[in-house]
């Protein structure tokens, strides 16, 4: 596969309407970054500072355009609503991200100067005060059902050849791309209709205290703020457009600034990616990263396993979590029952427990490959509704050839 060498960040619309023309012009014309540089796009980016030391080398090894007019002039833009930030805190971070990134200070300075707080985010990421009992079908009905089933069906039956593609040379299942563009987005309905810059400001400089994880998860935050930055800047894209979700996530597959800075794929081909826009560079893209996180080709995700009551370690089996970590031999010696093909399975299990409110929980033997789904979303629940989505609608699929 060929190395991508563009980079571009678009707006996220959640209507189809303004915001996507808006997606549009901004992706035409923008481009990006590192290596095979577009012959009319040779000067460097005027939010970079260097000495003319490193600008000589960056030369050498990449090519970034000029800053572009703005075509959207702020008038064009909605007027964001509510708090301000911290003054004097985001004034010192921008300063300090400013030479760290080597971007143009004044450009940090005056993006942050129109971030916006917004409490209701802070609200969004703080724990259930009384949180309700987990339950596996509740959450199974909210994506296994009819009108993702067929919008998913759609989907694979236009982007066909992207997705084929796609499994042919990263080895990740068509269906399993199709089941988390489905889980994450609807396929592009639901992308998400905050500010990127105002959600992940929020999150950077007032994340909720009251967190049990407040401080760890501050320091993410801020790490995905400064990704926002260079990645706007060095696409020369507007960061008070772009649009996602509360948590910063963007485009189709809900990238995180990092994940589109480390996976992304101009899949497509045209010369940029746009994760917004482009059904193909999401595709790509999403394989890509299952591929990063060791996504092994053909291996299941998980099997099923009978549990017998008085006579498995459940403690031993659920210490881990769903890391993967027994071999098939310690696995059943714990009591966990294996049948068929999985008492063949080379690599480490993990006992995947999906709890049933006040029945009783439903048990799966997860191997690697569910695991590397988890590394989507840190959650079991998660994993397993992308691979049932994934399975309904390759069934929906071969019904309707």
């Amino acid at each position: 596969m060929k190395k991508n060498t563009y980079f571009l960040v678009s707006t996220a619309p959640s209507a189809r309407s303004n915001t996507q023309r808006l997606a549009r012009s901004l992706v035409m014309g923008l481009a990006a970054w590192l290596c095979m540089p577009l012959p009319a796009l040779t000067q460097p980016n005027p939010h970079h500072t260097s000495s003319p030391a490193k600008k000589a080398a960056a030369h050498k090894h990449s090519q970034t355009p000029s800053k572009p007019k703005n075509k959207h002039p702020r008038t064009q833009r909605p007027a964001p609503s509510g708090l301000s930030l911290d003054t004097a805190l985001t004034q010192t971070w921008s300063q300090d991200a400013a030479a760290r990134l080597q971007l143009d200070p004044l450009w940090v300075e005056q993006t942050m100067g129109q971030a916006k707080r917004l409490p209701s985010i802070e609200k969004l990421v703080l724990p259930a005060s009384s949180p309700s009992a987990k339950n596996w079908a509740a959450y199974r009905a909210r994506f296994i059902e009819p009108i993702r089933i067929q919008a998913g069906a759609r989907f694979w039956n236009t982007h066909r050849s992207a997705l084929e593609r796609a499994e042919r040379e990263y080895g990740v299942p068509a269906a399993l791309i199709v089941g988390i563009i489905g889980v994450e987005t609807l396929y592009g309905q639901n992308t998400g209709n905050f500010r990127i810059i105002d959600a992940l400001s929020t999150l950077a400089f007032h994340f909720p205290s009251a967190h049990p994880r407040a401080a760890e998860r501050q320091a993410y935050f801020r790490s995905e703020l400064e990704q926002f930055l260079l990645l706007t800047s060095r696409s020369a894209a507007d960061p008070l457009a772009i649009r996602g979700s509360y948590a910063g996530a963007m485009g189709l597959p809900q990238f995180m600034p990092s994940s589109w800075a480390r996976h992304a794929v101009d899949f497509d081909g045209d010369g940029r990616i746009d994760l917004f826009a482009s059904p193909a560079d999401a595709i790509g893209s999403v394989a890509n990263y299952f591929k990063a996180f060791q996504w092994r080709s053909g291996m299941p995700t998980h099997y099923p396993v009978t549990l017998v009551p008085g006579q498995t370690d459940m403690d031993a089996l659920l210490a881990p979590d769903i890391l993967p970590t027994f071999s098939v031999n310690s696995f059943t010696a714990k009591g966990a029952s294996l049948q068929g093909e999985a008492l063949q399975h080379p690599g480490p299990l993990a006992l995947i427990e999906l709890r049933n409110g006040n029945d009783s929980p439903s048990y799966v033997a997860g191997t690697e490959n569910f695991y590397a789904i988890t590394r989507y979303n840190w959650s079991s629940y998660y994993a397993m509704a992308v691979i049932e989505l994934a399975d309904a609608v390759a069934r929906e699929v071969g019904n309707t050839k």
